[in-house]
């Protein structure tokens, strides 16, 4: 069984250094660097995404405080007039209202938590990119001369 085992790596490592030889490094290279800078585009459209998105929850945000300040105007002008039934009505949409303001707060929070780490990675692929860009220019021109 070892001596089947001890085959087969030695016919794999031979399968790598063949597949190693006819690879061209230099086209490999430039594939990794289209892959990173393709991701690179893809993280900035789905921080614009994000963005869109955080602005319009942030609109709807603000007409619902919109909302609550007629529903208090409301409230006030039925305690003032003595209708409670009214009044309680009111109060239940307030109620509700402010509910769904403080989810689309959260909403708005977590995504801002989720722009900031994706800019944070793309930052550093970003520079991960540069490096891995340097890095080809001196291979290319070592393997050029």
């Amino acid at each position: 069984m070892a001596l089947i085992t001890r085959l087969a790596r030695l016919f794999q490592a031979d399968m790598h250094a063949v597949l190693d030889k006819i690879e061209e490094p230099a086209m490999l290279l430039k594939h990794s660097i289209r892959e990173m800078e393709d991701s690179i585009i893809a993280d900035e459209k789905q921080i614009r995404l994000w963005e869109y998105e955080q602005r319009q929850l942030a609109s709807q945000r603000d007409r619902l405080e919109e909302s609550l300040g007629d529903l208090e105007a409301k409230c006030a002008l039925c305690f003032k007039s003595g209708k409670d039934d009214l009044a309680r009505s009111f109060i239940k949409r307030k109620l509700e209202t402010q509910q769904a303001k403080q989810v689309l707060a959260e909403k708005i929070t977590a995504l801002q938590e989720k722009i900031s780490r994706l800019i944070h990675q793309l930052m550093e692929h970003q520079a991960q990119l540069t490096a891995m860009k340097q890095k080809a220019e001196v291979f290319l021109e070592e393997k050029s001369s």
